[in-house]
């Protein structure tokens, strides 16, 4: 299949599994504390990357291991936190929509740190985007006065972390293969992860024994299996096909998936928040536009 053809597929693919990773993280919370979903899903998405891709890691440099390191950290580690904590205040839906302004910070952060130019009609579209986001969360905290919207700056500060991971594999880390990537940075990050696992005291007979327990860790390893060691292996595959802006518009079809499965799980959602979220994919579309007209430096 010719390389235009199949990172549509790919695009596809991680929207359904990636949109239906929000739900997921929803049903874990119900059982487990968000230290314990972002640790658990980090460790057993190591173990099994590890199996994998162990051949990978040997043949890493000393260069390729520090990169690895920091699109592990960025990309993932704290990501995987920082989305446990949100969706303890944050609707599911809601979450996977904010998640689409990645497409945003990957053009805001290539262009302060990677001398990736942009156009005006980007600029526009990263203005849109943040006016959707303000008029999604005016809406959302509106019609659920009981969730705390401050938690959206966790949400963010994901999403921040994936544009940075995206540039620095594309920047400096195009020559390794996706396993090697993935595989070597879950090698780093699941050893802080697990101790953070342990000091939980997930391990301790009374959480285990706790009900709800083995459910909640049956939904964080059909996320970690799937939504992060599988679909993590298929986008590091579609940034080295394509570009980083287009890899990451896989955020354009996230949320009409997480959208369904919020609906079927009862989460409320009104029309003045599909505005606010159409007003975000539009500014993802202007900002995901190929013409550039500027050139920044390298920092």
């Amino acid at each position: 299949m010719e390389k235009d053809n199949i990172k549509w597929v790919y695009l596809i693919l991680l929207s359904i599994i990636w949109g239906s990773s929000f739900i997921l993280i929803k049903k874990a919370l119900v059982g487990l504390t968000p230290l314990q979903v972002g640790s658990l899903r980090i460790v057993i998405a190591g173990v099994f990357l590890f199996i994998i891709g162990f051949n990978r890691i040997r043949k890493l440099t000393k260069y390729q291991w520090k990169w690895v390191a920091i699109a592990g950290f960025l990309g993932t580690f704290f990501p995987a936190f920082f989305f446990a904590f949100a969706q303890t205040e944050i609707d599911s839906a809601i979450t996977s929509i904010l998640n689409a302004t990645t497409p945003i910070m990957t053009l805001i952060f290539g262009a302060m740190f990677f001398a990736i130019g942009f156009s005006k009609r980007q600029l526009w579209g990263v203005l849109i985007g943040l006016a959707g986001c303000l008029l999604l969360i005016w809406q959302s905290a509106d019609i659920n006065p009981n969730q705390n919207y401050w938690y959206v700056l966790f949400i963010f500060m994901a999403t921040v972390g994936y544009a940075m991971n995206v540039n620095v594999i594309k920047t400096r880390l195009q020559e390794l293969t996706p396993l090697g990537i993935s595989a070597g940075s879950f090698f780093v990050i699941m050893i802080p992860a697990l101790i953070i696992l342990i000091s939980t005291g997930f391990f301790k007979a009374e959480t285990l024994q706790a009900p709800g327990t083995l459910n909640a860790a049956g939904y964080i390893a059909l996320l970690a299996i799937f939504g992060t060691a599988l679909a993590l292996l298929v986008f590091n595959k579609l940034i080295q096909i394509s570009t980083p802006v287009f890899s990451t518009s896989v955020t354009y079809t996230i949320p009409i998936v997480a959208l369904l499965w919020g609906i079927i799980d009862g989460e409320q959602f009104s029309f003045m928040q599909l505005i606010g979220g159409g007003i975000i994919l539009v500014g993802v579309v202007l900002a995901n536009s190929k013409k550039r007209i500027r050139k920044t430096a390298p920092v």
